[in-house]
């Protein structure tokens, strides 16, 4: 009968996600990665073996607009779309995501859609992209972005931490083989070219001063983001 309930949670938490406007839902087993989790975030995160991982998908009118990169109206309206919009409708997500489980006696804690705790690292406290890894719904990039098969990496992401024990979803193999447009593309240089076919550092793959630096300077001339990572995956502009 337990197992059964468990059964019903997981479906009752999809269900819940979905109809609020997610596409991507998954489950992810945190013990594959314990010790990767209490560095970033801190030991009180390794209570949660679980991960509830749900996945907004961008809208590619919007996305399309990232071409124009030197055009202060479109990068500023990307970046409205993302923070200002999505970003609130995520939490929202997670939030009532996070409540069903309390309601079903179970521990939860909500990952902000987008937060820097660590400004030497440049981290959040928990890794968006490693949760939907790890519950099967894509896998790290060369652009150390979470890339699905069908929208390449043209997803926000959200995360719940529970210590419900959900049945969960299996990795992703890393599917980017010989593609490097992401890597050449890149304006600040920031990508190495390293595949995430095995557990690495995230600066084997992906330079985030480099990328925090050439940010701050666009941002000074009033463009509040990039991008480019995103617009130009092939995976993503296949559709």
């Amino acid at each position: 009968m337990k197992d059964m309930g468990k059964v019903n949670l997981r479906g009752k938490l999809e269900s819940l996600a979905k109809d609020m406007g997610a596409t991507y839902f998954g489950i992810a087993d945190l013990a594959l990665a314990r010790q990767c989790i209490s560095k970033q975030g801190g030991e009180f995160l390794t209570q949660f073996p679980r991960a509830v991982s749900h996945g907004f998908v961008l809208t590619d009118g919007i996305v399309n607009t990232l071409v124009h990169h030197k055009n202060i109206a479109a990068l500023n309206t990307y970046w409205h779309y993302v923070y200002r919009i999505i970003n609130p409708r995520i939490d929202s997500i997670s939030m009532m995501l996070a409540q069903s489980l309390d309601k079903a006696g179970f521990q939860a804690f909500v990952v902000p859609s987008s937060q820097t705790v660590d400004r030497t690292r440049l981290t959040g406290v928990f890794s968006h992209k490693l949760a939907a890894h790890l519950a099967g719904l894509g896998w790290i990039g060369k652009s150390a972005l979470l890339i699905t098969s069908e929208h390449g990496p043209r997803v926000r992401w959200g995360t719940v931490l529970t210590d419900a024990r959900l049945e969960t979803g299996m990795p992703m193999d890393e599917m980017c083989h010989d593609c490097s447009v992401c890597v050449k593309a890149c304006p600040a240089h920031a990508f190495t070219g390293q595949a995430f076919d095995k557990p690495r550092p995230r600066n084997e793959i992906f330079a985030a001063n480099a990328c925090n630096r050439y940010l701050s300077e666009r941002e000074q001339t009033r463009h509040k983001s990039c991008g480019i990572c995103v617009y130009i995956c092939p995976l993503g502009k296949r559709r």
